[in-house]
């Protein structure tokens, strides 16, 4: 508060007050230059007391009205010092705030059921990191209390793959930014939190003879899904999320609108996944023999229908991953363990092997950056690398000059 009080002009102590406490304004400080036996100070309405109930005293005078001659010389001259105080007062609901309680914030507001921000299954893996690993170790610790190299000591201690500690770590990321954005924390610790994601083992291929031995040996139903996953690069959730008018026999085309995850029907991952896919004649004959022989066959109806339900729903992927095609691939000879994302790394390798464009790949893999689809998805097979190993050698050896 800027206030001005009437010096003694004796002893030049304060010896009485104007009676104006309260901020003043541009009019009563301009009233007042001419009057030099005022001083201005700044500070609150009255003086308190410390705990032993000593005065201290609120108010600091900044200089007289011949210092400061208009209203912005005087607050230009009490900014540093504004800022200096409310320095030691930022956010002070930080220094009792909980990180449980703050997950319990940003559980309410972010993960709940009318944020439409993140998917259904971003949800539930965000609630399992908070509840498994982020809030037993740092829940009782106030948000001041949590450092950077704390957190990145105990993330190197955890027995779990780089990929899960990066998604914990990212968690947390998102945590404090949540807490910034409510003005609940001034800032973010885990910005400085150094964590890998590198893979401890390549994603897992098959290759094309792998591919044929295990399609010949699976009933329509299972060769249809594998067919369409190995050749499209669907991810698992939009495979089953198929309905019969996405795919066009005509133009042989699908549309990938929608994904299913743990029964509950969202958008797909991103906007790039929704950009059509073509489909091979092979692949067009599988669907056009697998719709023949289902029982749900409408344009609303869903492309792997489950029976058991009356074709309400699609069938549940892992459960004919686990029965049906896991089983079969030991009967083959293929000891590799196979996922449904095995089929979408397959298909990107493939792609880079008959050296399809970046970006033509990208498209295909619905990506929206080109990370994604060659450091993730892609590795040069085998063949390749020989075919492209050999050239460079033969420049060398070529060029070597003959000795006699």
């Amino acid at each position: 508060m800027i206030s001005e009080e009437r010096r003694d002009t004796d002893g030049g102590g304060v010896a009485g007050s104007t009676g104006l406490r309260l901020p003043l304004t541009r009019e009563q400080l301009e009233s007042a230059v001419a009057m030099s036996n005022f001083a201005l100070t700044v500070g609150s309405l009255s003086d308190g007391h410390d705990q032993d109930g000593y005065s201290v005293c609120r108010k600091r005078v900044i200089g007289t009205i011949e210092d400061y001659s208009d209203y912005e010389a005087a607050h230009r001259s009490i900014s540093n010092l504004i800022a200096k105080v409310n320095s030691a007062n930022r956010c002070p609901a930080s220094h009792s705030l909980t990180v449980a309680r703050l997950c319990n914030h940003f559980e309410q507001r972010e993960l709940g059921s009318t944020n439409l921000w993140r998917s259904y299954a971003a949800k539930k893996c965000y609630a399992v990191y908070l509840r498994r690993w982020i809030v037993p170790q740092w829940g009782d610790y106030e948000l001041g209390n949590v450092k950077t190299i704390e957190v990145e000591s105990w993330l190197r201690r955890l027995h779990l793959a780089k990929s899960s500690c990066a998604k914990i770590r990212n968690l947390m990321y998102v945590l404090f930014n949540h807490a910034c954005r409510y003005e609940l924390f001034d800032h973010n610790p885990i910005s400085l939190v150094r964590q890998g994601s590198k893979r401890r083992t390549p994603p897992i291929v098959l290759t094309p003879v792998e591919i044929n031995e295990l399609l010949d040996q699976l009933a329509l139903r299972e060769r249809t899904v594998v067919l369409l996953a190995v050749s499209t690069g669907l991810r698992q959730s939009e495979l089953f999320g198929l309905k019969w008018f996405d795919i066009d026999f005509e133009l042989k085309t699908m549309s990938a609108t929608r994904s299913i995850a743990c029964g509950v029907v969202g958008p797909c991952k991103t906007e790039s996944s929704q950009k059509p896919v073509p489909l091979d004649p092979h692949v067009a004959d599988s669907l056009a023999n697998w719709k023949a022989s289902c029982r749900y066959r409408k344009p609303g109806d869903w492309v792997f229908a489950s029976a058991r339900h009356r074709g309400r729903t699609p069938y549940w992927g892992p459960a004919i991953l686990r029965k049906y095609i896991q089983p079969v691939a030991r009967q083959v000879g293929i000891e590799k363990w196979i996922g449904w994302h095995t089929f979408r790394h397959t298909y990107s390798t493939l792609l880079r092997s008959v050296g399809t464009e970046f970006k033509v790949m990208q498209e295909l893999l619905r990506h929206s950056s080109f990370r994604s689809t060659l450091d993730i998805y892609t590795q040069a097979i085998t063949p390749a690398k020989h075919a492209a190993h050999a050239p460079v050698m033969s420049l060398v050896f070529d060029s070597k000059p003959e000795f006699r």
